[in-house]
């Protein structure tokens, strides 16, 4: 017998950048009547398509507009965490199923997924401002060290992937360290979805090639031009809180690097951060979270027959 209505397991296709996780997921939806949740931190920004990778083009397949959710939901400028993302993800999580359609997570960011399937309390954390603004003085490389150094559990969990992420480590690790009635407080999430999950893992010479050719056409295609749209109305510091494409292209708009040194620095970034998402998936995979990786060499029709088969068994 089949589960609830109410009670539908997701159905979550997760990669690192350039490894086609959302063409896939929109023709999985396409033929079993799914509608897209984005797990992308990013993409739920206002007119921040190019650098995010939204690719709104794919949730058009043969004609037939494949819903999402999750995207442009917030104007640029704003700031968003997993909190928020549980909290919306919940919402269009009971409208998909009230229609009687399937949810299908899609995305990169696996501490948004590992927060769905494993609960995250210390989403709660408050913030501490002036611990912030101590920190942003220093380099990625210190933080990281600072981090290293502090004695918590948290390590364990900890999504270190951005330079905004690592702020928040630091800050939830300190929180912890002064307040360490807490420090077990993961996992006491009650809400937590039932899943399936199918990932994509391009060998790295083939990911590398597709995100410096993805780099080459967005900077040729209108994505220098995005970001000084975005620096009229907000600030270079703002900007720069985004990451990747949007701190190294406002240094570069704002005269700090050339043109060539900001390319080549941000196609090392890119590449960093798609092997530190592979990262962050085999800690899931470590924490009892199985990932199903599909062959990047099996035809896109035989992963889509693969995944609606694997998700039917699954549910029912």
């Amino acid at each position: 017998m089949e589960k609830e209505p109410s009670k539908l397991p997701l159905l979550i296709i997760l990669g690192p950048t350039a490894s086609g996780k959302t063409r896939l997921a929109t023709k999985v939806a396409s033929q079993i009547g799914g509608e897209i949740i984005s797990a992308d931190s990013r993409q739920v920004y206002r007119d921040m398509n190019i650098g995010t990778g939204k690719d709104l083009e794919e949730y058009q397949v043969e004609g037939q507009a494949i819903p999402y959710h999750l995207i442009d939901i917030l104007n640029a400028g704003a700031q968003y965490n997993v909190n928020n993302f549980q909290h919306d993800f919940q919402k269009a999580y009971d409208l998909i199923i009230s229609r009687g359609h399937i949810p299908i997570v899609c995305g990169g960011t696996g501490f948004y997924i590992y927060a769905l399937l494993k609960g995250h309390a210390f989403a709660s954390v408050p913030v501490n401002d002036s611990l912030r603004a101590s920190l942003e003085t220093l380099s990625s490389e210190m933080l990281l060290e600072k981090f290293g150094q502090m004695h918590t559990a948290y390590h364990e969990f900890a999504d270190t992937s951005t330079r905004k992420r690592l702020i928040r480590a630091i800050e939830i690790a300190q929180f912890l360290t002064e307040n360490p009635e807490n420090e077990l407080a993961f996992n006491t999430n009650d809400k937590n979805y039932d899943a399936i999950i199918f990932g994509l893992n391009p060998a790295v010479e083939v990911r590398r090639e597709r995100i410096s050719k993805r780099l080459k056409d967005r900077l040729e295609n209108g994505l220098i031009e995005e970001v000084a749209s975005l620096l009229t109305r907000l600030t270079k510091e703002q900007l720069i809180y985004y990451g990747l494409e949007y701190k190294y292209i406002t240094q570069y708009l704002t005269g700090e690097t050339s043109f060539d040194e900001m390319k080549t620095r941000l196609e090392t970034e890119i590449h960093r951060f798609a092997k530190r998402q592979m990262t962050f998936f085999r800690k899931m995979e470590k924490d009892g979270l199985a990932i199903h990786w599909l062959p990047d060499a099996l035809p896109e029709e035989q992963k889509i027959t693969h995944i609606i088969s694997a998700y039917r068994e699954f549910k029912s």
